[in-house]
């Protein structure tokens, strides 16, 4: 009568063997594995003998797998990929069950927090505002989950993934001899002075002063301030414009109007989380943010 007893593998030794497997060659996976070569030998050894068939014949041309080694090869494959996906599940349910999303000024992420709470009612997900430049840096230290914000921003060490992209409007006094324009090109802006953001990332000053023009010229620079806010009182004020995205005239001041800029790539809103986050809910967040966050209606 056949022996149905259950068999105990040792998952270790049948990693060994694959790597043996795919490089034919004792020395190379070795090598890979950084085991030395006749204790990777009496390793696949132990697994033969746990399996009760010969795995693997060593040739003056290097290593052959059996007629048991093929058809245990692709079996033993999947036995990895299931152990390592079961490691991984159960480390997602073991972790604590709180996501934190940051956004930045003008975007709202409330349809994908409500549509989160719902789908996850045990977890305890919050929405935080972040400054203008904070994106990457709440990410790298772990003060948030996720990020929806607009770029340019350092994106190294991140995921990021564009869910929508908005117009670029230019910023003005409500008195200004553009202000009634159904449209503004950089040509009409040329010589309008632009606030410096102190401190600002380069390609993130450049981007939002459209800089280098065309021509190759730059902006004329405007008071230097020292916080992204400021720019409403200094454009109210007549002393600069600025460029911002949204809507035509939605800039939620009387005072301040908001024209459509053509002939300038649109802003992109993306969600940002760190490369390696694949925790269950960062995971499904990312799935919500693509479905609900599509833009202003």
């Amino acid at each position: 009568m056949a022996d149905t007893a259950p068999l105990d593998l040792d998952l270790r030794l049948v990693r060994y063997f694959t790597v043996v497997a795919e490089h034919r060659h004792f020395g190379r996976a070795s090598t890979e594995l950084r085991v030395a070569q006749p204790s990777l030998s009496r390793q696949i050894s132990r697994l033969e003998q746990q399996l009760g068939v010969r795995l693997l014949d060593r040739t003056p041309q290097g290593t052959k797998l059996t007629d048991a080694g093929e058809v245990f090869l692709p079996k033993a494959k999947t036995l990895l990929r299931s152990a390592d996906q079961a490691a991984a599940h159960a480390r997602a349910a073991a972790q604590p069950s709180h996501l934190t999303v940051g956004y930045s000024m003008g975007i709202i992420v409330t349809p994908a927090v409500l549509q989160m709470r719902q789908k996850h009612p045990d977890a305890d997900i919050r929405a935080t505002h972040l400054k203008w430049d904070e994106a990457r840096a709440a990410l790298i230290d772990h003060r948030v989950d996720a990020v929806v914000a607009r770029l340019p921003f350092p994106t190294d060490q991140l995921h990021v993934m564009i869910l929508y992209d908005e117009p670029r409007v230019v910023l003005l006094p409500s008195d200004h001899p553009l202000a009634q324009h159904d449209s503004l090109t950089l040509a009409d802006i040329a010589n309008e002075p632009m606030p410096r953001i102190r401190n600002a990332d380069p390609s993130w000053s450049a981007y939002w002063r459209v800089e280098p023009r065309p021509d190759g010229s730059l902006a004329p620079d405007g008071p230097v301030i020292d916080a992204l806010e400021d720019k409403f009182e200094v454009i109210a004020s007549g002393q600069a414009i600025s460029l911002s995205a949204g809507a035509h005239g939605n800039t939620m001041r009387p005072d301040i109007v908001a024209i459509p800029l053509d002939g300038v790539e649109p802003s992109h809103v993306v969600l940002a989380t760190r490369a390696d986050d694949r925790t269950r809910l960062v995971t499904a967040f990312r799935k919500v943010a693509q479905a609900v966050l599509t833009g202003p209606d």
